[in-house]
This record gives structure tokens, sequence and C-alpha cells, in this order.
């Protein structure tokens, strides 16, 4: 089924993750580029976030996880939801996936935006079933009949990973975020209990995070920028195809979407609006 155009013809962008910051790191470049255009966007964490931490949790994590993100919404304009399921417990459950149907049919976007089904963390894989389970479903006008259901099926894809199996990530398109990279590290800023604190103890590092909140920010832009730069390298051939030599060359931050099959049907009208700006 094909995708809608809405009446004013500006898309509307849907990005989920697993937790409280994961949309910001997978799609924050992709989602900033249609905020500047005047695009509507919603991230959407489907846990609330409370496991990931080492000294704090439960209700407290969750309240400090919540108020980061209204800090994104402040920054940026983009919408934020966070749902109360427990972080390391959600389940690819009907009540799940009814609760991401409704979620999708609110909002109605032109694009829907999740992580691969397979990954390290059993949420991130579960969020990504949650996904695929609901695309054709929020079209189906019995199933969670309370919330109108959709004329159409939104564009789905999926953001970039490095896991192998079953196969590897092979992206359909490649975006420049050069002229965004540093406010997508503002956004990212923004969740500090997990890039100052949780993730460095998590990994080992926490070492490395400077003391000083001044120092906090450029270190941040030190441990993540070569992540951007390595998939604008990685995929150089398919930034020169889209954007032409020159300019697909000098590209050094990039973010990459791979189409989901389970999503509507891209138009090329589409297709330039949602991945060529």
């Amino acid at each position: 089924m094909e995708a809608n155009r809405k009446k004013d013809g500006r898309p509307r962008i849907m990005v989920f993750g697993a937790h409280p910051d994961d949309p910001d790191l997978s799609a924050g470049g992709f989602a900033l580029r249609h905020v500047k255009l005047g695009h509507k966007v919603r991230f959407v964490s489907l846990t609330n976030g409370d496991a990931g931490h080492h000294r704090i949790g439960g209700v407290e994590l969750a309240e400090r996880r919540k108020r980061e993100t209204e800090n994104v919404e402040k920054l940026t304009g983009i919408e934020y939801q966070v749902c109360d399921i427990s972080d390391g417990k959600l389940t690819p459950s009907l009540e799940n996936r009814e609760t991401v149907i409704r979620a999708i049919r609110k909002f109605e976007p032109d694009l829907v935006l999740a992580p691969r089904p397979n990954d390290y963390h059993p949420d991130h894989r579960y969020a990504s079933r949650l996904v695929q389970d609901s695309m054709y479903m929020v079209t189906v006008p019995n199933i969670c009949p309370l919330t109108p259901h959709l004329r159409y099926n939104p564009v789905a894809a999926y953001v970039e990973d490095n896991f192998q199996r079953p196969y590897p990530f092979s992206p359909d398109f490649v975006l420049p975020i050069d002229d965004v990279i540093e406010e997508k590290l503002d956004i990212v800023h923004c969740h500090k209990s997990q890039v100052y604190e949780w993730l460095p103890y998590n990994g080992n590092y926490e070492g490395q995070v400077p003391e000083k909140e001044g120092k906090r920010r450029d270190w941040l832009a030190d441990v993540r920028k070569p992540r951007m730069k390595e998939t604008a390298e990685k995929f150089r051939e398919r930034l020169v195809e889209a954007y032409g030599k020159q300019r697909g060359e000098e590209v050094e931050y990039a973010e990459a979407f791979e189409l989901c099959e389970y999503g509507g049907e891209l138009s090329e009208d589409m297709e330039e609006d949602l991945f060529h700006i």
C-alpha cells in the first residue's frame, strides 16, 4: 500500500527507539534536517529507561531521563514520547504492539524509522519486532478500533548498526549531516545520564570523561564524531551516487537507512522529500 501524502505536502517523520537517547543517536541528524525544513518529527522511546544507570534506578532514573527528553524538545522542537514500560522488560506482546499501533495512527507519519531486528540488546530487538508487526496493522479498522485507522501504510526503514548476522546492514539511503553535526551533538549532550555516566561506566571508560562540565561537550564530540565519519567513509559510493562526485566526496559525516519491506511503497516524490534533502 502506497504511503499517503499530507495536505500541506510536508513529510512527518517518526523515529522509534527502545530507550530515551536511542532516536537521537541513530537518526538525530536526519531528524534535525527535516525540522529545519519545517517538517514534523516525533521521537518515541518504547521504555522509560529506568534501568540504564549504575547508581540510580526506578522512578528517580525514569524521571531524570524524561527530563532529558524534554530538554531535547525545548532545544529542537522535536516531539518526544516516552512509554511507561520498564527498561530491560520490553517484550513483543500484543499489548505493546497495540501501544505502537496507536502511536503511529495518532501521529500519521509518512516515514517510520526503527532498529533492525538483530542486536545485542533485547529491548532493541523487540522494539524492531513491535514496529514491524505494527506496520500493516495500522491500516486494519478492527485492530485498536477506538483509534482511527490509517488509510495508508507508512514507509518504514531501519537505522544503521554494525551487526553482521544474519546479514550486515545494507543502506538504501545515506544522508549527509555535516550542516547539523554540532546540533546533533547538542541533543545527545542532553542525555547526560547516559553519555557521561552510564555508557562510560558500562563500557569501562568512565575515567576518560572530564570532570568539568565545560569540557564534557568537547569530549563528547571527540567520541561521537568518528562514528558518523565512519558511516560516510563506509558508504562513500552511495553518497557519490546520490549527490554527485564533488559533493559526495566532500561529505564528512552521515547517517544511513535501509528500507523495510513491511512498510508502504516509496514513490519517487516521497523519496525526494524524505531522503534527498
